[in-house]
């Protein structure tokens, strides 16, 4: 592996780059730096979010931009607005020690007003949701005559969100002669439509290790009947008291649903999902991000771009369709060389999926039981005691106070006193988990999984849609990604490309 030092890159970006941090190229930085810097094919670079992608291309587009030029000449397209403000951030540290670069974000949920007056500073570089970038070349703000690079990163979740046709027109408005980078974490079919059609005889480079898990991530799964996956939620909660997660879900409507229920119930929580303004999220992000929030229900695509270094877990309240996915999700875990727990919720349909996901992460999953009320009530109380244990007493702060309080307690003796005091915190566990009964399914009795029929819920009954399109595939042999896409493919069918479109519009 070669040192920045070695590429030849000018004084200031290597300045720029210790000041950051960065002592070694990443995998994906050491094998596309050089290719970019002397070369002007195409690229397609297979790597995953954390793999150092910007650097990647954005290092050796500040090596070789031409900084007299008052043209945008490299156009960068994400798929969400969070990913274009992170990546316009990380361009901007590289670049801070050079004269005369501006690097702008363009997105939607934002004041176009604001990104047009941008434009007009004579920006080199613009970072561009799909969405606002075609609306902007559309209304002739934004030129592109002069592009000589175009980055698509994370293009398979441009793809998946419904962005074909934007970014079909954006590639056609662009020159011919240009250098395509293309970053990417799979490879579906229409991203080889897109290789086929706009890009001319690309170099082909992986990050190593692609798709691996974790080291400092350990995977627990908890089994239960669909209807009690709320409940062991809130269980599995309640038994962490310092916990600082983000729980993902499928959708937009079921992360409302969650985080509503959540709020609503005392949880210190909120979502972070599509139909947010991008004032909204900013603020939930920013409450998130200094701990004022403890749990953060989101769906994938509205946690693109956030960057949590000390989640002490991640909760998948579904299994993702995706394993690529549920690695993403739980490398959000066990940062910084601290310990990370990744948790699924199941039902006793997706054992199989639970062994599909051990292979491709290469650690085993430990099965863990729901736990009971007790358990929980007695994890609250001794997290209460230790609290109380180690707190710093402001003396000269509560000075004044003190007389008032001892008189107005000094009826009650010692022993009478902590009873109470617990009582203040504590009752609302005891009074919730007083008759909480089991809900793990126990496979030593037979039909466990069916019985109790009758007092199913709405979320139990709405996943019986799945038991009859999923039975053949759990009968086959099939590999699980075989699987995943045929399921996939007749979602898409089902939603329509009407629906996947009105989606994306609001995500970005």
């Amino acid at each position: 592996m070669s040192t920045f030092q070695e590429m030849g890159l000018k004084k200031e970006i290597l300045d720029a780059i210790g000041e950051m941090g960065f002592e070694t190229p990443t995998s994906i930085q050491d094998k596309a730096i050089p290719v970019i810097l002397t070369s002007t094919k195409d690229i397609i670079g297979r790597a995953q979010t954390g793999t150092g992608k910007t650097g990647a291309f954005g290092i050796p587009i500040l090596q070789k931009l031409n900084l007299k030029s008052e043209h945008v000449q490299a156009i960068i397209l994400c798929p969400t607005r969070e990913l274009c403000i992170q990546i316009t951030k990380e361009i901007q540290n590289f670049a801070k020690n050079l004269l005369n670069v501006r690097v702008i974000p363009v997105y939607g949920g934002a004041s176009m007003d604001t990104q047009v007056y941008a434009l007009k500073q004579k920006a080199q570089i613009v970072v561009g949701t799909p969405g606002r970038t075609l609306d902007l070349i559309n209304r002739k703000k934004l030129k592109l005559e002069e592009i000589q690079w175009v980055v698509l990163d994370e293009a398979d979740e441009m793809l998946s969100m419904g962005f074909k046709d934007d970014m079909d027109a954006i590639l056609a408005t662009t020159p011919k002669e240009k250098q395509t980078l293309l970053f990417s974490a799979t490879m579906p079919h229409e991203i080889m439509r897109i290789v086929k059609t706009y890009m001319k005889d690309p170099i082909e480079i992986a990050a190593e290790q692609i798709q691996t898990g974790a080291d400092n991530v350990t995977h627990h799964y908890y089994e239960v009947q669909a209807r009690d996956r709320y409940v062991a939620l809130k269980r599995i909660i309640d038994m962490q008291p310092e916990i600082y997660a983000i729980v993902f879900c499928r959708t937009r409507a079921e992360t409302k649903e969650i985080a509503e229920k959540l709020s609503a119930e005392g949880y210190n929580s909120d979502a972070l999902h599509g139909d947010l303004s991008q004032q909204q999220r900013e603020y939930t992000l920013g409450r998130f991000r200094t701990k004022t929030l403890q749990l953060l229900i989101a769906t994938d695509v509205a946690a693109r771009g956030l960057d949590v270094s000390d989640l002490t877990h991640v909760i998948n309240y579904n299994l993702p369709d995706d394993p690529d996915t549920y690695i993403h999700r739980s490398g959000r875990t066990g940062r910084a060389h601290r310990k990370g727990i990744s948790i699924t919720i199941i039902n006793s349909r997706e054992n199989n999926r639970i062994r599909d996901l051990e292979r491709r992460v290469g650690k085993p999953f430990e099965r863990k039981k729901v736990p009971t009320g007790k358990e929980i009530c007695e994890r609250q109380l001794f997290h209460l005691v230790e609290k109380v244990e180690n707190v710093e007493v402001e003396e000269k702060q509560i000075a004044e106070f003190l007389p008032v309080i001892f008189n107005k307690l000094a009826w009650l003796d010692r022993e009478e006193l902590i009873k109470r005091f617990v009582s203040v915190e504590f009752n609302r566990f005891l009074a919730y988990y007083k008759n909480a009964q089991d809900i793990n399914i126990d496979h030593r009795k037979p039909d466990s999984s069916r019985s109790d029929r009758s007092d199913r819920g709405r979320s139990d009954r709405s996943d019986r849609g799945e038991r009859s399109e999923r039975r053949d595939d759990r009968r086959s042999d099939k590999p699980w990604e075989e699987r995943r896409e045929k399921r996939q493919g007749a979602e898409g069918r089902e939603r329509g490309d009407r629906n996947q479109r009105s989606e994306r519009k609001s995500e970005e």
